[in-house]
């Protein structure tokens, strides 16, 4: 069975993203950049995304600009089989992107049943706090950057009840960034 694994950069104030969406303050270099390519790339064959992250990544991961600066992630990107969840959205013109607009829940429990690598979600909010309410979030890979910026979007958000996990590992990057990679309590496979 496939694993759905959520992948997010947070601030050490628990924010995955500042106000207005706001994303400057990811601390990506060399190092982070490798870690995509040759961790989170080969081990996952699916991309989830949620309106707003998928909008966002649209936009950058075509353009000329991602394309010279960071060639092998934006081929990553730009050819990874995608799906966006929406209810708002009508089309979705990204490479490789289907849209789904309704029962998300019983799309990523028919993924995880379908052959093939792992899952990634990446960013999300929205997304990541309805399936960990689901439980259908298998390892929550959560890079902490040393930035505190007092306002944002936190990672979790309507998660009324606890959820335990179990630390699988770390890593500490140069740059200051800390991976913590939890699964579920009981899932920790």
């Amino acid at each position: 069975m496939r694993k759905v694994i959520m992948f997010n950069l947070m601030t050490i104030d628990g924010f995955f993203e500042g106000t207005s969406h706001d994303i400057s303050w990811h601390n990506v270099d060399a190092e982070f950049n490798d870690y995509t390519i040759n961790e989170m790339f080969p081990s996952s064959d699916l991309l989830l995304f949620g309106r707003v992250t998928y909008e966002l990544m649209a936009g950058f991961w075509p353009t000329p600009e991602a394309l010279k600066d960071d060639p092998i992630v934006a081929g990553k990107m730009n050819s990874s089989a995608k799906i966006v969840f929406s209810r708002t959205l009508n089309k979705a013109e990204w490479n490789n992107t289907r849209l789904v607009k309704d029962n998300m829940e019983e799309e990523v429990r028919k993924l995880k049943e379908q052959p093939g690598k792992d899952i990634a979600l990446l960013g999300s909010g929205s997304i990541v706090s309805q399936l960990a309410r689901s439980g259908l979030i298998d390892e929550y890979r959560i890079k902490m950057n040393p930035i505190v910026v007092g306002q944002g979007t936190p990672l979790f958000t309507d998660v009324k009840d606890r959820l335990n996990m179990k630390l699988l590992r770390t890593r500490i990057f140069r740059n200051g960034n800390v991976l913590l990679c939890y699964a579920p309590a009981g899932k920790e496979k």
